[in-house]
């Protein structure tokens, strides 16, 4: 991971971060399996093996983010030297002590080597500081490596929504409790 540095982004770590390449491959899905039997809608999801890998665009309009940003409770940069090389967006609901996180992304130069782990385990120690008792993680059926990224840190599934994003990607919510 070499010298990589963690912090809370400031007003002009917005630029750097939204020239990220937010793209990814994958070369599997969680595809969704919908089917009606005696009245009953019964949903599931199934990791297919894609064929040849395909590209993966981001599910938000990553110039567009600054704004959100805004509404965040929280987000963290992964730096090295003066370069952002990721960042992480939190959404705190304190009423229910939870904590979401929007938005996990590391530069394409930058996968592979921990720099999403480190951005992840900055996360659950800032949410474990402020009392969280639960946290979340969402991303699209189509961000295999953000599965395996959820599942390595204890994530277990826990619901979808095929209408959340703008592009119409399927989201899907990965949960785990911090006590």
């Amino acid at each position: 991971m070499g010298n990589v540095y963690i912090r809370p982004a400031v007003a002009t770590d917005m630029p750097g971060l939204m020239r990220i390449d937010h793209t990814g491959t994958s070369d599997y899905v969680w595809q969704l399996d919908l089917r009606k039997e005696n009245g009953q809608v019964i949903a599931g999801f199934r990791e297919v093996r894609l064929p040849r890998p395909v590209n993966v665009n981001y599910p938000r309009d990553p110039l567009a983010l600054a704004d959100e940003w805004a509404q965040r409770s929280a987000t963290f940069v992964a730096l090295t030297g003066d370069a952002s090389i990721g960042y992480v967006c939190v959404l705190e609901h304190s009423h229910a002590t939870t904590v979401w996180i929007t938005d996990l992304v590391v530069d394409v130069q930058s996968r592979h080597q921990g720099i999403g782990s480190a951005l992840l385990n900055a996360v659950q120690d800032w949410a474990t500081s402020r009392g969280a008792r639960d946290i979340f993680l969402e991303m699209s059926s189509k961000n295999y490596p953000a599965i395996r990224l959820a599942l390595k840190f204890g994530f277990e599934f826990c619901g979808y929504n095929d209408h959340y994003y703008v592009t119409k990607d399927v989201a899907l919510f990965f949960g785990r409790s911090l006590l």
